[in-house]
């Protein structure tokens, strides 16, 4: 009977199915590659849109429905007159070198940000600060010049993701941070690889591996995602396979809204479109309507101002500049410039800005105005268009979340120079009454919707498409992320 026994047992342990293992790594595409992997000194949102979350961390950091929440601070103290930020750093934070994250790497950091030779894009976050100190290995202590009710939200930034002063030689390359993910590795043109932190601080990553690979064709995008040679696509690059998605159930699509105000950006201190008048002639000659359904096939909300309609504060403001090209054309007269004149078109290379840039032609075209198309990389967009303020028109969409503050720094790209919305951004800097501040962002964006800074489209929004089994994933982008930290398979 025992040998019986042990051979039916033997039998059974033949035939017993071996376990499924649950699927731990990912592949993402994305359309733009970022130019370097270093967050602190670009402006690129590539950079972000791999890294943020990801590989580093800030004092603060972003969720997924924008809220702001403890990041490497777990917690902080503010004092009575809102200019000292006691920032308590967690215990057992290491960099991915091995090396402890202290007090010290805040000051380095936020020092770094603020000195005068700072490459830092988004600069002005730090311009309060009037010095950070590291009372002991796990405390910071930052004070500011005036009391900022938004320095929390402008401590979550990518800009703004604390780094090590040993790291910043190689991290344009080889970037080091916190984070659940550490970088592998960077094919350039290609992808760059990620995989699991095994010492992170927090809950651990579910995932083993992350490549992101970089696509930037329409066309190329839709066959790796039906081809499942990419498992998640967000900001998809073709809208109009969205239905073909839907219809598959092999794959989800998800839908949501960014912070990313889409424009036509102006460049004021270039004639004649330093005139307010001719922008003015712009704006009026734009059909937003036309520009979603033909880049985006319907995708977006229309916008009249730089602030995001999903904001409580927000106010409707495209009676400013609805289309009206008759009225355009009446503009243009009254300025001297009844037969229109030529420009430049900068176009970098998201499908928003390369389709939505042949329809804006086109309606410009249509009073006069015709310009000269130039399609950018985006390296080179960021060298001629941000950098060397080399345009005179150009289509990009701004992911930074409540950054109407840009509109305020005269040396920003498109030159915007008004000392009376410099007064007003001043203003809401120091304001910490709810009810006040929401009367100042009332008052600045109706001002750059008066002066017709830009021409503003509609705010952009964001398809995801992504095997249907994959769990985790942001359908909004309360800022640029692509936050892999809560991805995983469903078994």
């Amino acid at each position: 009977m025992k040998v019986l026994a042990m051979t039916a047992l033997v039998g059974a342990m033949t035939f017993v199915a071996p376990v499924a293992q649950a699927k731990s790594d990912l592949v993402v595409g994305l359309q733009l590659e970022p130019p370097h992997l270093d967050p602190t000194s670009a402006a690129a949102g590539a950079i972000d849109q791999v890294l943020y979350a990801n590989v580093f961390e800030g004092l603060t950091r972003f969720g997924p429905d924008g809220s702001v929440n403890p990041g490497l601070a777990e917690s902080w103290d503010i004092s009575d007159d809102g200019r000292v930020y006691t920032f308590h750093l967690r215990k057992g934070v290491t960099f991915h070198d091995g090396s402890a994250l202290d007090a010290g790497d805040v000051v380095f950091t936020l020092d770094r940000a603020r000195a005068e030779d700072s490459q830092n894009a988004q600069k002005a976050l730090f311009a309060g600060i009037e010095s950070v100190e590291a009372l002991d290995d796990l405390t910071a202590r930052v004070t500011l010049a005036q009391p900022d009710g938004g320095f929390l939200f402008n401590m979550a930034w990518g800009d703004a993701v604390i780094v090590a002063p040993e790291s910043i030689e190689s991290i344009k390359q080889s970037p080091v941070g916190t984070g659940a993910f550490r970088f592998k590795g960077w094919v350039q043109g290609d992808r760059i690889t990620l995989e699991r932190n095994p010492d992170y601080w927090g809950e651990a990553a579910r995932l083993d591996s992350a490549t992101f690979k970089f696509i930037s064709d329409p066309t190329a995008a839709f066959a790796a995602v039906m081809a499942e040679d990419v498992q998640a696509f967000p900001f998809y690059p073709a809208p109009e396979n969205l239905p073909q998605f839907e219809a598959d159930p092999r794959f989800q699509v998800l839908v949501g809204s960014t912070e990313g105000e889409t424009i036509l950006a102006m460049n004021n201190a270039l004639p004649p479109l330093d005139n307010p008048m001719v922008r003015r002639a712009v704006a009026h000659a734009i059909d937003r309507k036309a520009i979603m359904e033909g880049a985006m096939f319907g995708l977006g909300t229309a916008i009249g101002t730089h602030f995001a309609p999903h904001h409580p504060d927000y106010v409707d403001l495209m009676y400013l500049s609805d289309y009206d090209p008759e009225l355009s054309r009446q503009l243009l007269a009254e300025a001297g410039m009844a037969e229109g004149f030529t420009t430049t078109l900068k176009l970098p290379p998201p499908s928003y800005a390369r389709r939505g840039g042949e329809i804006v032609a086109a309606q410009l075209r249509n009073v006069g105005i015709e310009t000269e198309i130039t399609n950018l990389e985006w390296a080179q967009w960021l060298e001629e268009v941000f950098r060397g303020k080399d345009f005179g028109l150009t289509i990009v969409s701004h992911t930074e979340p409540m950054d109407i503050g840009i509109y305020a720094r005269p040396e920003y790209y498109f030159q915007y120079d008004s000392p009376d919305f410099q007064a007003l951004n001043a203003a809401l800097s120091t304001e910490t009454d709810p009810e006040k501040r929401s009367e100042l962002l009332v008052q600045m964006q109706t001002r750059i919707a008066e002066d017709h800074v830009n021409a503003y489209l509609f705010q952009l929004a964001v398809p995801t498409v992504a095997d249907a089994r994959l769990r985790g994933l942001w359908a909004d982008a309360p800022t640029q992320a692509t936050d892999l930290t809560g991805v995983y398979w469903e078994e």
